[in-house]
């Protein structure tokens, strides 16, 4: 396992960068992407194992740029084993007043820019006949709740896309995780969007008392390994899933009631 190559999206903080250092304390060697290229230097640099790192910048919502973009992640150690789509925003507004440019921009980086990059690093996959798409989506990738109706949408899409993909592929080797967090102590909700595509800028009560983002990165490193199609993590959050699917009316009772923002 540790001769595989694991790319990671969104590495530079979160969940993404508790995944950096989970996997080069194991041993792996590590593509980070993201846009913000001081802080994966940074990370690089703090890093025990900075030879098993390569920065690679990467813009979600320039997707002309990832057939390239793929090229030289493969150049750098000469093959990816993993994907990690892990980058994306957020949301922090109610639909009747959030402007359609943000439900675009939202979708068009979580949902577009998560599948563009899986399309263009497919071949890739195909030619080796193995691959492992992971995909970060969210427990509102099960069911949808307030002020998160176009990021809900965009994880939905993203289950219908990867689902179908998985059943494609499977003969040929390639594999597909979709983890769905909970409530994660990350900076998810500070940045996520307003109404008028302003972010919040501020920590959501739910988000400061959730789980770590090093103990979410144990989580997914394990369902990984096991290959597991999909994983719920967090705290009791994650039964909804199943309340949702068991007793879906009282589960939209209890939604409607809920302090969720």
């Amino acid at each position: 396992m540790k001769d595989q190559v694991i790319w990671i999206t969104g590495a530079s903080s979160g969940i993404g960068e508790a995944l950096v250092r989970k996997y080069t304390a194991e041993g792996f060697r590590i593509i980070l992407s993201s846009r913000n290229l001081e802080l994966l230097n940074q990370i690089k640099e703090a890093s025990k194992s900075p030879e098993n790192l390569f920065v690679l910048p990467l813009d979600l919502n320039k997707p002309d740029s990832f057939v390239e973009i793929c090229e030289k992640a493969i150049a750098v150690f000469g093959k990816i084993d993993v994907l990690i789509n892990n980058g994306g925003i957020s949301q922090r507004s109610l639909a009747a007043e959030t402007a359609l440019s943000v439900d675009r921009k939202i979708m068009d980086v979580n949902f577009f820019g998560t599948i563009a990059l899986s399309k263009a690093l497919l071949p890739h996959f195909l030619k080796n006949n193995q691959g492992h798409f992971v995909v970060v989506s969210s427990l509102v990738g099960k069911f949808g709740s307030p002020y998160r109706s176009a990021y809900a949408a965009s994880k939905h899409a993203l289950h219908g896309f990867f689902d179908s993909l998985r059943a494609e592929q499977f003969k040929n080797n390639i594999h597909v995780t979709m983890v769905c967090p909970g409530f994660i102590k990350t900076k998810v909700s500070i940045n996520a969007l307003t109404g008028d595509g302003s972010p919040l800028n501020k920590m959501d009560d739910a988000q400061e008392k959730g789980i770590s983002s090093d103990v979410c990165a144990l989580e997914i490193f394990k369902a990984v390994n096991k290959k597991k199609e999909e994983v719920l993590i967090g705290g009791k959050e994650k039964y909804a899933v199943y309340l949702k699917r068991f007793f879906p009316a009282l589960f939209s009772r209890i939604l409607r009631k809920a302090k969720v923002r």
